[in-house]
């Protein structure tokens, strides 16, 4: 195992924003650290890559223990949000900062500087300056920057945050790519959960210091640990419910659930996709409240009397309108009792 946690703790003012964490993370593994703004994913970064000390645990590299290693030799790349470019140098010398630091030959920096640069598509960009690059061209030098000496494990805080949307999409699908076909073992963290679940082999979510789920990224969409994982993933509708053989009781009525589902009192997860509009007269009655596009589908927002919200995944031409009068019924197959 290249990186192992074990028991790693920091307490800042007595209260631990790192609590006991346990992580591994494998050679040539991907791994995104998912989580709301202070779980503790950026103080787990900074622990590993040695610029936050523990209170107590571990952290090793490669099974030797890094207590006492400072951060510049423990071999580690480390990506910030803000990129942290060095204005004064041009595109190739900030490329070229930490072979320089090993003491690398000039020539074999500036051969390793033009292999970067087209691998992260800025060709015959070394002389160029940073103040006259675009953020998307800022975060792959950045990047380049990060790779240039080799990490054995690259750190990645929040990469593309500070990017609009479409070149946070674009570069995401790019750096997986560029990922597989280098090898290289990541350990990045975010806030963003499409950018964690398009970049990872696995996911790690966090909440209050502590992890709240660890899998591949399927199995944390199809089977969310519990009602905290499920609504930081965006799904809305979570109810608490009495669960039998082969349906629960719910505020939203009888809800059917998959065979052999854990019975007794239980948290249900009803997917939008499984909130299924029939004509009004049948199922639960629900009014449409609000409507909210969403790219490749709309979702709508349904109010059933008193009971919490639903939301449905209609295809955009079959839609109803807000204030329409339309009936519900549920597919057990999209739905999940949580643990």
């Amino acid at each position: 195992m290249l990186l192992s946690l074990e028991g790693a703790t920091v307490r800042f003012g007595g209260r631990a924003v790192l609590d006991a964490v346990d992580l591994e993370v494998a050679e040539h593994e991907v791994v995104c650290v998912l989580g709301p703004s202070g779980s503790g994913k950026s103080t787990l970064l900074r622990a590993v890559a040695g610029l936050q000390p523990l209170d107590s645990g571990r952290v090793s590299l490669d099974g030797r223990d890094q207590a006492g290693v400072p951060a510049h030799r423990r071999g580690v790349g480390l990506m910030f949000q803000d990129h942290q470019l060095f204005p004064q140098r041009d595109v190739g010398g900030n490329v070229a900062f930490g072979l320089r630091m090993h003491g690398a030959p000039k020539r074999q920096q500036a051969e390793r500087v033009q292999e970067l640069l087209d691998l992260v598509g800025l060709p015959g960009a070394a002389r160029r300056a940073v103040a006259a690059l675009s953020g998307g061209e800022q975060q792959r030098v950045a990047l380049a920057r990060a790779l240039a000496p080799s990490p054995r494990l690259l750190m990645l805080d929040e990469p593309l945050g500070q990017l609009d949307r479409s070149l946070r999409e674009r570069l995401v699908v790019e750096l997986k790519e560029l990922f597989g076909r280098l090898g290289t073992t990541v350990l990045a963290v975010t806030h963003d959960q499409g950018e964690a679940f398009a970049l990872a082999d696995r996911v790690v979510v966090m909440r209050d210091g502590r992890i709240a789920q660890s899998g591949t990224p399927l199995e944390v969409w199809q089977r969310p640990a519990d009602a905290f994982v499920a609504r930081f993933l965006g799904f809305e509708n979570v109810v608490e419910a009495t669960v039998g053989a082969e349906a629960a009781d719910t505020p939203w009525g009888k809800v059917p659930v998959p065979e052999g589902a854990p019975q007794g009192t239980r948290t249900l997860l009803v997917r939008p996709a499984g909130v299924r509009l029939v004509p009004d007269g049948t199922g639960l009655r629900c009014t449409v409240a609000a409507r909210t596009f969403r790219g490749t589908h709309v979702a709508v927002h349904l109010q059933p009397g008193d009971a919490p919200r639903l939301e449905a995944a209609c295809a955009l031409r079959a839609a109803p309108e807000v204030g329409d009068e339309v009936g519900v019924e549920f597919d057990a197959t999209e739905i999940v009792v949580l643990d």
